[in-house]
């Protein structure tokens, strides 16, 4: 129960913590292959430093050591428009995870189909503007296009790049979600962890999300005992206006709306639906996708029945969900679809950070 309501939790197989437990059940004899093929590939770059490109700028990557759902775009926008605000032009290297596209590197503008591009850099392009994304299998092929721009940027931003280690990067700045933390501590297939909890070594800071809920002190040990003996910077998530998607009418909270419907495609949907309700957002309902599932027309126009049947008057989504509505979504919609606005609290102290060492390493502006 939520606010008086029933949650609705229709959702694929593996969201359901029996389909998972039972996911993880039948895929645990991998979990050691994995292990060993990552351990193999960490000990290769280590051995082998000239397998590992240098761009001809200096690289600040944000990663995590998990699967997801910690923050990583919303903090990426934010530290790319402190930088550029501070004299320090970038662009941010991303996967386009999901992306089918026929060129690769490839820039992303504000209207790049994220069907190509992959939602996320689309989101961060139509937050950013033009020339300020580029996506590519390849980071370092990625770097080269985006130093080839006529406004020659001073600084790469490497999203979700904490595993990619093929290229080169001047601060490591490593995310962890400080409400769900290292989940069960194993590695996937059986955990969410992409690596041994030892790689945190690796990095320059730990940043915590969702810091105000966090246990620090847990967190604190656990980075003393795996990390690297650097700073330790905690943020929060905040959602402050809602944007509706048809009309773009923009809402700041709290707002009286009356009951909604929310709805996402992410790695911990939770996480979102308990950002609303600290907005002071109610919901009547839920429905959780796969992450980066690309929801179709037909799939908005249930989410809608389900809304009417649950008694909302509305819907409301995530920032990097409403980017894969076009026209045909649009069409299907008769009731308002509200856009989540998320901003970063606490920033400041981690922009600081980053400023001081691109500064002493590469000279002010």
């Amino acid at each position: 129960m939520k606010n008086g309501h029933r949650t609705l939790n229709v959702i694929p197989f593996l969201r359901y913590p029996l389909g998972m437990s039972l996911f993880r059940w039948l895929t645990a004899p991998l979990a050691p292959l994995y292990g060993a093929v990552v351990k193999a590939r960490n000990r290769g770059f280590e051995r082998h430093p000239e397998r590992i490109a240098r761009a001809e700028a200096p690289v600040v990557s944000v990663g995590n050591l998990s699967t997801g759902g910690t923050g990583k775009t919303p903090v990426t926008l934010a530290l790319a428009g402190g930088l550029a605000d501070r004299g320090w032009p970038n662009v941010v290297l991303s996967r386009g995870y999901r992306g089918k596209r026929d060129v690769d590197p490839m820039d992303v503008a504000p209207d790049t189909n994220p069907g190509e591009a992959g939602d996320e850099p689309v989101l961060m392009a139509r937050r950013l503007g033009p020339g300020r994304v580029v996506v590519g299998r390849k980071r370092h092929a990625a770097a080269l296009r985006a130093l080839s721009f006529p406004s020659c940027p001073r600084v790469l931003l490497l999203d979700d790049g904490f595993q990619h280690r093929a290229l080169h990067r001047d601060l490591d700045l490593l995310l962890l979600d400080g409400v769900r933390r290292w989940g069960n501590g194993r590695m996937l297939p059986l955990g969410d962890l992409r690596e041994p909890m030892s790689s945190a070594a690796r990095a320059d800071a730990l940043v915590v999300t969702r810091g105000s809920r966090a246990d620090r002190a847990a967190i604190l040990a656990w980075w003393e005992f795996h990390g690297s003996g650097g700073p330790v910077f905690w943020v929060d998530f905040a959602i402050g206006a809602l944007r509706r998607l048809d009309t773009g009418e923009r809402r700041m909270l709290p707002a009286e709306l009356g009951p909604l419907l929310a709805f996402c495609a992410l790695g911990h949907p939770e996480a979102f639906y308990a950002d609303l309700l600290v907005a002071g957002l109610s919901w009547v309902g839920t429905r959780s996708f796969l992450d980066h599932h690309p929801i179709s027309p037909r799939e908005l126009e249930g989410l809608q029945e389900a809304a009417r049947s649950a008694g909302a008057e509305g819907l409301v989504c995530t920032e990097k969900d409403a980017v894969k509505f076009g026209e045909a979504h649009l069409k299907r919609l008769d009731m308002p679809l509200w856009v989540a606005e998320q901003s970063v609290l606490g920033l400041e102290p981690l922009q600081e950070f980053v400023l001081e060492r691109l500064e002493k390493q590469f000279g002010s502006r």
